[in-house]
């Protein structure tokens, strides 16, 4: 499996970066993964069988940036929708965002088995997140945004229609998910970009930009996805060893070369 997951990793930083020497390509597939270690430390902390740890946990090693963008979002009160990534630690995100005052629903997955489900769940839940689970979704979304409270949106993941359309990131063609512009516009929600960041001292930041005007893009769902996939490759690009390029991001790919990714074959 690591073997496998380490072949996803260098075909997609070769795809993605094809602009890096072959030696600045193995230099950050090796900082990636010092970055696996250090995120593995930290998801363990979610499994502590002591009463609080994690909230406590994620209240010292994380900082919220920008808290204004999104005080300024909900005032309007139409509700905030985050986009977000994978990069840093994801799950700090969310729970930063919970701990600082902002009533949070992170959209995500069912977890395999199931008692890793209830545990990442409850872990959640200590820090004041909640979840909807893919892939019915929306009418938790809507009575979130109704409510005035926050629902947390990946834009760096796999999306098959028809929750997804075709975007270009990295300069592939690829499945993004679709529904973030729709349902601003539907709903009049705010969309604040939010992305992680660890420093060096071990402090993972959760920076919040301003609202994103989509213009005249509101009304085209493939416009809109593009202007906040674009967005999202730019975290990355920024800080490339803080991202899940181990993940099969890039499945059914129309690259440039017109050549598929190795990683849309690998298990």
């Amino acid at each position: 499996m690591l073997v496998a997951r380490r072949r996803i990793a260098e075909d997609n930083i070769r795809r993605c970066l094809p602009e890096l020497t072959p030696e600045q390509q193995k230099k950050l597939l090796r900082e990636n993964f010092e970055h696996y270690g250090i995120l593995a430390l930290e998801i363990l902390h979610m499994f502590s069988p002591i009463p609080g740890h994690y909230r406590r946990y994620t209240a010292r090693v994380t900082r919220l940036d920008n808290f204004e963008h999104w005080k300024r979002a909900a005032d309007r009160g139409k509700g905030v929708l985050f986009v977000s990534a994978h990069l840093a630690n994801w799950e700090f995100a969310a729970g930063a965002a919970a701990l600082n005052g902002i009533a949070i629903t992170i959209t995500t997955r069912y977890l395999k088995p199931k008692w890793l489900h209830r545990k990442m769940e409850a872990t959640r839940l200590s820090t004041g997140v909640r979840a909807l689970y893919q892939p019915r979704t929306l009418p938790g979304v809507l009575r979130a945004l109704r409510a005035n409270e926050a629902v947390t949106f990946v834009m760096d993941q796999y999306a098959p229609p028809p929750m997804g359309t075709w975007a270009v990131f990295f300069g592939a063609k690829v499945h993004t998910l679709a529904a973030v512009g729709s349902i601003a516009q539907r709903t009049g929600a705010a969309i604040i970009p939010a992305k992680q960041r660890r420093t060096p001292d071990g402090i993972v930041h959760i920076v919040f930009d301003p609202a994103v005007d989509l213009g005249d893009a509101a009304g085209d769902p493939d416009k809109a996805t593009q202007i906040l996939v674009s967005r999202v490759e730019k975290w990355i690009r920024e800080e490339p060893s803080q991202w899940l390029w181990v993940h099969r991001r890039f499945k059914n790919a129309v690259w440039p070369d017109s050549g598929p990714a190795v990683s849309s074959r690998a298990s």
